[in-house]
Formats: C-alpha cells, structure tokens, sequence
C-alpha cells in the first residue's frame, strides 16, 4: 500500500471515529434535552394538581367558583411569557446550572398559571388530553428528527402565527366569544404541532454544527433552551387541545 493509500485510509477511520463521536454526543445531548423537559413538566403537572385541587390554595390567585383571575392571578397568568422573554434576553450570561434552575422556576409557575384546570376539567378528560398529546407530540418530535427535508423555513411563518395567537387571545380575554376561542384552539393546534417539528430539527442541527467546538458549557445551556423549547410547544398544544375536547365539570 503506498503512502497516499495509508493517510487516506488513515483519514477515513479518523471521519469514522469523528463522526461516531458526534452520533454519541447527539444521542446524549437529545437525551438531555428530553430529559430536562419531562422534570419541567412533572414540576409543573404537580403544581398545577396542588394548587387546583386545594381551593384555600387557588382562591389566592382566582376566584374557586367563576375561576376569574384577581389581580394576582392577572400577573401569573402573564409571568411566564415575561420569563420566557427574559431567559432568551440573558442566556449568555447564565451558567447551564443556574438555565436548568430558571428553568425549573418557570415551569413551577406555568404549574401556578394552569391551576384552574384541574377545577373547570374532569380529572379523566384531563389524562385523556395528555395521553393524546404525549403521542402527537412523539410523532411530530421523532419527524423532525428524522426527516431529511429541510423544515427551517417553517420557522418564520409558525412565528408569525404564534405571535398572531397571543394578540388574538388578549382581545379575546375582553371579548369572551367561544367562537374566536375554538378558532383560536385549532390554530393553536396546527402552529405547535409544526413546531413541535421545527424546534426538534433546530436542535438537532444547531448540535451538528456547534459540536466539533467541544464548548460543554454552551451545549449544555443549548439544551436547556431546546428543552425549554420542546416544553412550551407540548404545554401549549395540550392547552388547546384540552379546549377543544377536555370535558367540563
């Protein structure tokens, strides 16, 4: 074998050896982002449970029979939109920890904001939408991690349409017209079920391309990012569909 057909087999085993390094890294990294959402929603699915089902508890944040928000619950509602904001604003300057325990934080109070929930459902209605759910969204997580297509031009159009949810939302908080919220149900749906993909093909491919820096610390506050990413995009679709087909008490 000449010398040129040693370094190139020689370069080959090294691609091989790299490439297998980042198939492992992948798996690891996707594991952890998995991971770290499923506690985020544990957090937030007992918080949620605790509060709703003790009405001394609830009665702090809405009132237990109409289920209208005082002033207090007017600002749990909206906290974690505002948290969500500010995690995007100060991830640089987080450590992966101190992400993972912000994280945690804000699930606890999306559990404190879903409350009322576990009072306006039937507790069946409520383990039926999660299990449908939890398979949706097993099915549009695992498609946008295998597809070949390349879906990041999603991205802008699904922004765009979430963006248009939560303007739609707020006029209907005023409004209170079941028509707009069935509407707005089923878009709501539809954008996070893309979403869902997207976010999954994102994560997948920002690893690919930052992995070979070897940066710990950055890739482990990217997963905590695409978990919080993942997360939302479940809790939403839940929400809506829970809407659309949780049974009322």
């Amino acid at each position: 074998m000449s010398q040129y057909d040693w370094a190139k087999s020689g370069t080959g085993a090294a691609a091989g050896t790299r490439s297998l390094d980042i198939d492992e890294g992948l798996r690891a990294h996707m594991n952890k982002v998995y991971g770290t959402m499923s506690v985020g929603m544990l957090i937030t699915f007992a918080v949620a449970w605790a509060v709703g089902s003790n009405p001394a508890l609830l009665g702090m944040f809405r009132d237990p029979f109409t289920l209208q928000p005082n002033i207090l619950g007017w600002i749990i509602m909206f906290a974690p939109l505002g948290m969500v904001f500010m995690f995007g604003a100060m991830i640089n300057r987080f450590s992966a920890a101190a992400a993972q325990t912000f994280f945690y934080v804000f699930a606890a109070v999306m559990g404190l904001s879903m409350a009322w929930i576990f009072v306006a459902f039937t507790g069946f209605s409520i383990a039926q939408v999660f299990l449908i759910t939890s398979i949706a969204f097993a099915g549009l997580s695992l498609y946008g991690y295998t597809t070949k297509k390349d879906i990041s031009g999603w991205g802008a159009f699904l922004i765009m349409g979430v963006i248009g949810l939560i303007v739609a939302m707020i006029v209907n908080i005023f409004l209170q017209s079941p028509a707009i919220m069935f509407a707005i149900s089923i878009l709501g749906v539809l954008i996070f079920a893309g979403l869902t993909a997207y976010d999954t093909q994102k994560i997948k491919n920002t690893y690919l391309e930052h992995a070979a820096h070897g940066d710990q610390e950055w890739l482990g506050k990217a997963a905590i990012m695409g978990a919080l990413n993942l997360y939302l995009d479940f809790i939403n679709m839940f929400m809506f569909l829970l809407q659309l087909f949780g049974n009322r008490e």
